[in-house]
């Protein structure tokens, strides 16, 4: 027979893999001292056994067996009158998932043993009863949560109070009646037989499988069940809940950062319903309580050596500590957090670097407000989240998830619940009516490092209208607001934005990085700016440099189309000539910029049509107003390159092949740009990179005409460039005979985005805008392969070509330089078979520097 329960007392923190992580803490702090309410856990095997069999009965016999023992160490009887063992039903994955799955309150309750109870204290009994048959009705039952609110709403009305807390007792014997003709309440073993079942459930209700789906957690972890003795935060005001935080979870501040209610349970201040104190008010209202909440605090800081998120309730002036967890956090809170701890001892340098998710480095690059602007502050709430945000108003998480994939929006609600988790991550910031630091909307934001203002009480929103209304402002949803989740200001309109810099805690978490990472990190750039915010964020250099977006810019895209149009090779070498003019000043100032430091000069790529109007463009106005000489002329050349399938079609080291003057055009730019920032003291190192090889024979084809251009200028000024050849693999072909390609080549990069159109046999527009997202979300695929390298399948070629290219060319260089390169997964790989260097977008240059160090640092 296999163990399904564990009593605290038995379990440890490096069991949630079986216990979850909730029950492994609650287990943890029961050994270490720490007031935990005496409880058991149902494993994470039982759920997954439960969801292959549909068949609770072993399960069940050995939790009503736990509930016995515990009725044996708390005095009380479950389903008994005089002293009643309620307990709470909580959910607990080996991974922590704030919200999204279910948990039910004050278990056990039934009319006869609330009549008992009231006996004593009949406010609390009446409270407590309502609060059970609400939870029990929406989580197990199924009701739609909103008819109970309506009926609290309409007895909050008749007694003309605002809160939950001020309803007379005759108000709540209303609504509890008024509840249960919406749900028959079973007697107590039933309701935790049904209970249960609802817990092992919700693993796979809506919320937690797009919670799972955008954080990337496997589906077959199942969750533990909590059954834990409950202690009564809603006793009155010597009574109370909160949560609290043994650092500031927004900025990394080391002191306890937090807030509480009196009179309440847990629901309450997680809901966002009730707005409430910070933490630092409890010190007033009951000073020991304060005390000894601080010291358990940095008790389990210490013991875990990492910031907790605590929840507790207070029973009559008695501190009872509920869950902890290592806290979620912002970007910026984590790198301050874990700066400090290694300068307080706490960690060493190595943990701190794999403490940081390295893909929310970008958080922290995004724009801020400006400061010096003059903003228009409509209303002012609670900043739970930092960051800045710009975006039309939205009211409906369902409209979120649609409108957020066409544009920019803010969702503004009167408060968040788990259900709403699709519309927010389509949102750049949130807007909370209700709520405080620790409500839902505010944990779920700074989980995703959206910005998020909460407890906005200057706001009403008419839903039905879809109306923001703030005094005598009406803002409807395509009205646009800027939010400062820094300060808490709404402001009115589009608000100036500037660039966000380094802290010094970054500066000095990336300085750590760099001592342990073994790859190189460059920078994808084209354009001087592009190339100083890339010295800027830490790039060694320029591992891509794309000269047709050079060629794009509107003064040159008339010579390049007359280099197009041209009807003789005169004609063409005529165009040529003054687009050479263009890019040597291009190049010099990227030579001045990257002094010392190695540039990666990709020859032109994109196929001739890219840089041409497109042909249905000309025969739209060629139906309205007729076709002149010159357009009749264009119309023809545009037919002419026109292809079938562009991508594979004439581009690339294809189109040099053909046409060899305009690569012999670009290097002579290159080497002139190279020899003139030379003369000026400036140390240039280029690099020529030839796009879209297939064969080997490509390159033999214009690598010697190349060679013969440059060294042929070298000679003529007198000064010599040192520079390096090399190849894109970026199709099937090339990494299958990179050995031949190698041979060839100073180095090779490979083009992922390119590379994983061309393995997959994927149109990367079409696929995500037609089926790739279904691919995901049904699970055809784990994970987009244009965010993260597929590993099996492209990942296979890069493994091979790198093999085979380092047998043909031990010196060769091997470098990444699609979007993957700034991505963490993928750079990981990446270190693992062999590559030297990464290069990204600028912004994503701290995030491949400190990926490719924890790459370095794992085993």
């Amino acid at each position: 027979m296999k163990k399904y329960i564990y009593f605290f007392e038995e379990g440890n923190k490096e069991m949630k893999d079986l216990l979850g992580n909730k029950g492994a803490q609650l287990a943890e702090m029961s050994s270490i001292g720490i007031p935990v309410p005496p409880g058991f856990i149902i494993t994470t095997e039982a759920c997954r056994d439960y969801f292959k069999s549909k068949n609770m009965k072993e399960i069940f016999k050995q939790a009503m067996e736990a509930i016995k023992k515990l009725e044996e160490r708390t005095g009380k009887k479950f389903g008994g009158k005089e002293n009643p063992l309620l307990v709470s039903v909580r959910s607990g994955a080996p991974v922590s998932m704030p919200g999204m799955m279910d948990t039910i309150l004050n278990l056990g309750l039934t009319d006869e043993i609330v009549e008992e109870l009231a006996k004593k204290n009949e406010w609390f009994a009446y409270d407590t009863y309502r609060r059970f048959i609400q939870m029990f009705g929406e989580i197990v039952v199924g009701i739609d949560g909103a008819r109970f609110e309506e009926i609290i709403e309409e007895e909050k009305k008749k007694e003309g109070v605002k809160l939950d807390q001020e309803l007379s007792v005759d108000a709540l014997k209303e609504m509890i009646k008024k509840f249960k003709e919406l749900v028959e309440i079973p007697e107590p073993e039933k309701q935790l037989y049904m209970a249960i079942e609802a817990v092992f459930n919700s693993w796979n209700n809506e919320r937690a499988i797009h919670y799972r789906r955008i954080n990337r957690l496997p589906d077959d972890l199942g969750t533990g069940v909590v059954i834990q003795t409950m202690v009564f935060g809603n006793l009155g005001n010597d009574s109370g809940t909160g949560i609290v935080f043994t650092r500031n979870p927004a900025t990394g501040e080391n002191r306890v950062y937090g807030e509480f209610l009196l009179n309440a349970q847990g629901e309450d201040i997680v809901s966002g319903k009730r707005t409430p104190w910070p933490i630092e008010k409890l010190k007033e209202v009951m000073p020991e309580v304060y005390e000894e909440l601080v010291k358990v605090a940095k008790k389990l800081e210490v013991h875990y050596r990492d910031m907790q998120d605590i929840e507790f309730t207070i029973e009559r002036k008695k501190l009872y500590i509920l869950q902890t967890r290592t806290g979620k956090r912002t970007a910026r809170a984590a790198i301050k957090i874990a700066v400090d701890m290694v300068e307080e001892g706490i960690i060493d340098k190595k943990e701190a670097i794999m403490r940081v998710d390295a893909n929310s480095l970008q958080q922290l690059l995004h724009k801020q407000m400006d400061e010096k602007a003059e903003l228009n502050v409509i209303a002012r709430g609670r900043p739970a989240s930092p960051g800045a945000a710009v975006g039309k108003i939205c009211f409906s998480p369902d409209e979120a998830e649609k409108r957020g994939e066409k544009e920019d929006i803010i969702l503004v609600r009167v408060e968040t619940s788990p259900d709403d988790i699709h519309g927010i991550v389509k949102a750049k910031g949130i807007v909370t009516i209700k709520g405080g630091m620790t409500s839902h909307a505010a944990v779920v934001s700074r989980g995703l490092g959206i910005p998020c203002i909460v407890g906005t009480d200057g706001i009403k929103i008419d839903e039905e209208k879809e109306l923001l209304i703030v005094g005598d402002i009406k803002l409807g949803k395509d009205d646009v607001i800027t939010i400062d989740g820094a300060t808490g200001n709404i402001i009115l309109g589009k608000a100036p934005l500037i660039e966000a810099g380094f802290s010094k805690e970054l500066k000095k978490l990336l300085e750590w990085a760099d001592e342990f990472r073994k790859m190189h990190v460059m920078a994808n750039a084209d354009t001087p700016t592009d190339a100083k915010k890339a010295i800027e964020f830490g790039a060694e250099g320029i591992g891509l440099g794309r000269t047709e977006h050079m060629f794009l810019q509107a003064e040159r895209l008339p010579v390049v189309r007359e280099m197009i149009l041209a009807e003789s090779k005169k004609e063409r070498m005529e165009a040529l000539k003054k687009l050479e003019e263009m890019q040597i000043n291009d190049f010099v100032q990227l030579f001045e910029i990257m002094s010392g430091k190695p540039i990666t000069i990709r020859l032109l790529d994109p196929p001739l049509h890219e840089f041409l109007p497109s042909y249905e463009e000309i025969m739209e106005e060629a139906i309205e107003k007729g076709l002149t000489e010159e357009k009749k002329r264009l119309l023809e050349k545009v037919e002419r390159v026109r292809e079938a399938n562009p991508m594979l079609g004439h581009r690339g080291i294809r189109l040099a092949v053909v046409y060899p003057e305009i690569y012999i055009m670009q290097v002579e730019a290159i080497i002139k740009a190279a020899i003139e920032a030379k003369k000026k003291g400036y140390e240039p190192i280029p690099w020529i990179e030839l796009p879209m090889v297939s064969h080997v024979n490509e390159i033999k084809a214009i690598k010697e005409k190349l060679e013969k251009t440059m060294k042929k200028i070298m000679e003529k000024e007198g000064v010599r460039i040192e520079y390096k050849t090399g190849a894109m693999i970026e199709l099937p072909r090339a990494a299958l005979t990179a050995d031949e390609i190698a041979k060839e080549c100073d180095f090779v990069s490979f083009g992922t985005n390119d590379l994983t159109q061309t393995t997959f046999g994927f149109s990367r527009d079409d696929a995500e805008g037609k089926f790739l997202r279904y691919y995901i979300q049904n699970h055809v695929l784990q994970d987009d392969p244009f965010e993260t390298i597929d590993e099996k399948g492209v990942g296979e070629l890069m493994k091979i070509a790198i093999e085979k290219a380092r047998k043909a060319n031990k010196n060769i260089h091997i470098s990444i330089c699609g979007e993957h390169g700034g991505e963490a997964r993928s750079i990981k790989f990446c270190h693992s078979i062999g590559v030297n260097t990464t290069s990204c977008s600028p912004f994503r240059i701290p995030t491949a520097r400190l990926a490719a160090a924890q790459a370095a640092i794992e085993p």
